[in-house]
């Protein structure tokens, strides 16, 4: 009875996002190029932040710990994806995937909570603009930062915690491109379904909670601001559309996977796709073309660049 209980199934296979080799072969350089941008896209953020005094601002502090959670995000499945193209056996072994299933929810569920600390901080920013900075101090910020991690960290244990000991022993094929909970605890050798429910609702309830107060935060701040001026409500749009359009593409193909109750495999690997490849390329993209202030921190640091060149 021990014996039953126990893993036999070493690694998994992944089935990847087709079957046709011609088309993995073409997929390989677009999805390369696409991660290359993600890490020099969100490191560059990053690295704006840190070193150019005039983002040294709450704001800029929690989208730089956006832009890492992304880039960290993207790491755990792009790299495997790439190079899976090249590959006939996509395996992993079971260790493997279960680190990535608690990386992948980590940074997932304290990107969440990050988005509604960026939300607050935009409330604080418009409707007390006065106390902006009283309100928003270093150990607010670094304590909202702290909240989302550990927040990522119990979601991501209490999803490890309830597949960690199911026995897998026989089915290992994985029909996605990395080891998502709910494909993977359709190999165990038991019935998962109750389970399944469980998990659903675990990530389910996280995410549905922080849309919600993300659509109330939002709502609230036009609402405050109209009643102050006539074009109140345009302004902290246009303040805000950045962070609104991150929230939708983030929050978007999350809620659609683990609350829809149908699954079509070739919709739920776009999604997956989406929320864990393209989305943190937009994210830096996104702030970048609709921010002023980061537009001016990459012309000061190009600007140092040839200044430096010509003084050489």
């Amino acid at each position: 009875m021990e014996e039953a209980n126990q893993s036999v199934v070493s690694e998994f296979i992944f089935r990847g996002l087709c079957n046709s080799r011609e088309l993995q072969t073409f997929l390989l350089m677009p999805f390369s190029i696409l991660y290359m941008m993600t890490v020099v896209g969100n490191l560059l953020v990053v690295s704006l932040i840190i070193t150019d005094p005039h983002l040294h601002s709450p704001m800029y502090f929690l989208l730089a710990n956006l832009s890492f959670v992304d880039f960290c995000l993207s790491s755990v499945t792009t790299p495997k994806l790439t190079t899976d193209f090249l590959t006939e056996n996509k395996t992993i072994s079971f260790g493997g995937c279960m680190s990535q299933i608690l990386c992948v929810h980590i940074f997932a569920g304290g990107e969440m909570v990050l988005l509604v600390s960026m939300a607050y901080d935009r409330y604080v920013a418009i409707c007390k603009p006065l106390r902006y900075f009283s309100i928003m101090n270093r150990q607010k910020c670094i304590l909202l930062v702290l909240i989302s991690w550990i927040i990522g960290f119990v979601h991501a244990m209490s999803q490890l915690a309830m597949i960690l000991e199911l026995p897998f022993c026989g089915p290992r094929i994985v029909d996605s491109f990395f080891c998502d909970i709910p494909l993977v605890i359709k190999l165990a050798c038991m019935d998962t379904h109750t389970l399944g429910i469980l998990i659903n609702a675990d990530s389910g309830v996280l995410a549905t909670s922080c849309f919600i107060l993300l659509l109330i935060s939002y709502t609230y701040i036009l609402v405050t601001v109209r009643r102050h001026s006539k074009d109140g409500a345009s302004k902290a749009l246009s303040t805000c559309t950045s962070h609104i359009t991150v929230v939708v593409l983030f929050f978007g193909p999350c809620i659609f996977i683990y609350l829809w109750p149908l699954s079509v495999t070739s919709v739920d690997k776009f999604l997956a796709v989406f929320y864990t490849v393209i989305t943190p390329l937009l994210n830096p993209a996104i702030y970048t073309l609709r921010n002023k202030e980061i537009k001016n921190a990459i012309k000061r640091l190009v600007n140092q660049n040839v200044d430096s060149r010509d003084n050489f």
